[in-house]
Formats: structure tokens, C-alpha cells, sequence
């Protein structure tokens, strides 16, 4: 059967992850949460101290990257990989708003994207690939054969996301979280390095009013389609 790779891009908490993860599964396909390493990294700057509400060593943050290692290991208990931190498994530190709070600005490192876009694109060249993040269908992989956008108003996802952290028991207020993604979703889409666009041939969908298993549907005709074709 063909093996495709398949590019999930969009704003933050619009569900990249859960649909990505749903479709590898399907599929049989390996996943890759591009998220997840970028958090990796800024979980690290924050638990070293460079980076913080006051300030961002930057240049000592790039000069500790060759030390930095990261990797998935896949738990059966979960039905997902787990990210690791130099062999320490940080998939739960990662999620925190804390760390949402400063992901988008480690993201603007040119030298982290390059780093991290090397690995990702070493881990797709088998194809049989889902992979999530901002820049998945227009750097990482520009030829892959398909492409989706996902987007959502940024109220949707600040509730999503409030529910999400809240059931996970963090106190934080829906207007934090709103005004999160709304600083994440400008950063995002105005750094110079890899801005979060659109790819032409990709397929937006707007999620705002559909059910995971609406969105995973259509998106599942999709990569069957490509498949078969």
C-alpha cells in the first residue's frame, strides 16, 4: 500500500494533536508531536533559568543545544509516545501554561527550529508519517502529500483549552489562557523564521463548530483518498 506523509499545521490548541494522533493510529502510521519538543526545549531554558517574565538568555540557550537530546518513547498504557528530556520523560511538565507562556518565543530561535526541523525531517524520510506543528507542511515537509490547516476562533480554543487545564486540576482563569493564545497566535504568525502561513496546496478546515469525530472523519477520507490515488 502507498505510504504518504501527512502535514497537520494551525493555531495553537485548535486539536492538532488529538487528530494527528488519531489518524497515525488508524493508519498505522508513526506520530510525531512537534509541539512537544519545542516545549521540551523551553522547559528546559525555564528549569535552567534562562528564560523567565524579566528576561531571555538566548545566546547561552543556543551555545546548551548540542547538549540537549530528545527522543519518544512509546507508552502502551497511553496509546501515544512520551517525549524525553536527556533520557527523563517531561511529557506531563510540558503541558503546563507556564511553559505555553514562553514556547512561542523559544520557537522564534532560528537555531532551535533548525535543530529541531533537522531531526523531524530525518524521522519522516520513510514516510508512513503524522506529524503536528506550525511549519510541518511549509518547511518540514513541503512535498508532503497531504496537507491540513487547522483553525478555530481563538475563543473556542481558549475555552478548549481552559476545560482541558482545569480537568487536569491547574488554577488558572479562562481570561489567562485566552489572552495566551492570542499572544501565542500573534508571535506565531509574525516571526521572521518560519511564520505560521497557510501552505498553498493545504486544506484548511475551521474546527470551531465540529465534533473530534466530525474533524477526524473528513480528515480520514482525506488521507485515504490520497492512499488509494
Amino acid at each position: 500500500m502507498k505510504k504518504i506523509t501527512i502535514a497537520i499545521d494551525g493555531y495553537s490548541s485548535t486539536g492538532k494533536s488529538t487528530l494527528a494522533k488519531q489518524l497515525a493510529k488508524n493508519l498505522g502510521y508513526v506520530y510525531v508531536d512537534t509541539g512537544a519538543m519545542y516545549r521540551a526545549i523551553t522547559f528546559f531554558a525555564m528549569e535552567n533559568g534562562y528564560i523567565n517574565n524579566d528576561s531571555f538568555d538566548k545566546l547561552t540557550l543556543i551555545n546548551c543545544l548540542p547538549s540537549i537530546k530528545l527522543h519518544f518513547e512509546f507508552n502502551s498504557d497511553l496509546g501515544f509516545a512520551e517525549i524525553y528530556l536527556n533520557n527523563t520523560n517531561v511529557e506531563k511538565e510540558i503541558r503546563t501554561l507556564a511553559v505555553s507562556n514562553f514556547v512561542s518565543k523559544i520557537a522564534e530561535v532560528s537555531e532551535v527550529r533548525s535543530k529541531l526541523v533537522e531531526q523531524q525531517q530525518e524521522m519522516g524520510k520513510s514516510k508512513a508519517i503524522v506529524m503536528d506543528g506550525r511549519d510541518i507542511g511549509t518547511v518540514v515537509f513541503p512535498k508532503a502529500e497531504l496537507k491540513v490547516f487547522m483553525t478555530a476562533s481563538a475563543e473556542t480554543r481558549a475555552q478548549r483549552r481552559f476545560d482541558e487545564l482545569q480537568a487536569k486540576g491547574d488554577n488558572v482563569s479562562y481570561d489567562e489562557v485566552l489572552n495566551n493564545v492570542q499572544e501565542r497566535d500573534y508571535i506565531d504568525t509574525h516571526r521572521d523564521d518560519s511564520p505560521l502561513v497557510i501552505a498553498d496546496d493545504a486544506i484548511e478546515i475551521d474546527n470551531s463548530d465540529l465534533t473530534r469525530e466530525e474533524q477526524f472523519a473528513i480528515v480520514l477520507e482525506l488521507a485515504n483518498e490520497e492512499i488509494n490515488n
